[in-house]
């Protein structure tokens, strides 16, 4: 409990420095924010109402208080364009992007786990060439490219899945999980490389152990002794999956766009092309918590696969 509360101190300082520069983000972008937000038909006196709106003609610390008072309250602000409560709007977004996330997260565990442990048992064979051939191949295409090859095979050639679009979980799960599967495939290619290719060096490592030597020559079976090994190789694994949240990030942003996806990576490129800063600023600062909150739960699970591990 002492290191959980530790721990938790200790992001405190990160959330700060991120909260400082989401907020600083308005003021170092090039240009006047309220002209770029008023666009080029805006008169000078228009501009000067926005500013005093935003608040943007009060001092930068009155400024950062008054916005870290409202996240306190669980205010997120208002967008600049639709006018609605940022809150509203993530409320909106939030299911398509979290049901990409977890089904991607979970494609990736079945699919590369089995996979990487397969290759490094049978290292210096057809099928480590061909699983690690495979990695290479998937993370080096891009995700866009191998995004429109699916539609077009999946959903043009063979019509099989939709183009693009979601169906909500409360129209049907049926339905909900066909809209899901060529985003999900598409964006989980990447990750199922980065987790099998760790996965195969961890658990080979693991395989030359003398612990798992003295398995074998008692007459252990293949399975017990694989499993025994991805136990003990669990830790870096866990930790290549903490680290693949920040690529999911940025990868949910161009797969919600190949598919049409209304998420909050749709959200957060429309605000951007119409400089709605609550709204940037808000998804920015829940990104960093989100990603500083996994990395907390990764470090935790450690002790799950080795009680040895002292806190």
């Amino acid at each position: 409990m002492g290191y959980l509360i530790r721990r938790f101190i200790a992001t405190l300082p990160v959330m700060a420095v991120v909260a400082v520069v989401v907020f600083l983000l308005i003021h170092l972008s090039p240009g006047d924010p309220a002209a770029l937000i008023a666009g080029d038909l805006a008169t000078t006196e228009d501009i000067e109402k926005l500013r005093a709106a935003l608040g943007l003609n009060l001092p930068l610390w009155q400024q950062f208080g008054l916005w870290i008072g409202k996240l306190f309250t669980g205010d997120l602000g208002t967008s600049i364009f639709t006018q609605m409560p940022v809150t509203q709007l993530l409320g909106q977004r939030l299911e398509p992007t979290v049901s990409i996330a977890a089904l991607t997260m979970l494609i990736t565990l079945v699919v590369s786990v089995p996979l990487g442990t397969l290759a490094a048992y049978r290292a210096g064979s057809w099928i480590d060439r061909l699983v690690m051939l495979f990695a290479v191949l998937a993370f080096s295409v891009p995700v866009f490219l191998v995004g429109y090859l699916l539609v077009y095979s999946f959903a043009i050639q063979l019509p099989w899945f939709p183009v693009q679009g979601y169906v909500r979980f409360a129209e049907g799960p049926g339905e909900w999980l066909r809209s899901l599967v060529l985003p999900c495939v598409n964006l989980a290619l990447v990750y199922i490389a980065l987790v099998t290719r760790m996965t195969r060096a961890t658990v080979l490592e693991v395989l030359h152990e003398d612990y798992i030597r003295t398995a074998r020559a008692k007459g252990l079976g293949v399975l017990p002794v694989l499993g025994h090994a991805l136990r003990n190789a669990a830790i870096p694994i866990a930790t290549t999956v903490g680290a693949g949240i920040a690529l999911l990030i940025g990868g949910v942003v161009v797969t919600e766009t190949v598919f049409a996806i209304p998420g909050v990576g749709r959200l957060v490129i429309d605000s951007v092309q119409r400089h709605d800063y609550p709204v940037i600023q808000s998804v920015l600062l829940l990104s960093a918590g989100v990603y500083v909150l996994i990395n907390l739960l990764i470090d935790l699970s450690y002790r799950l696969f080795d009680p040895r591990i002292q806190y």
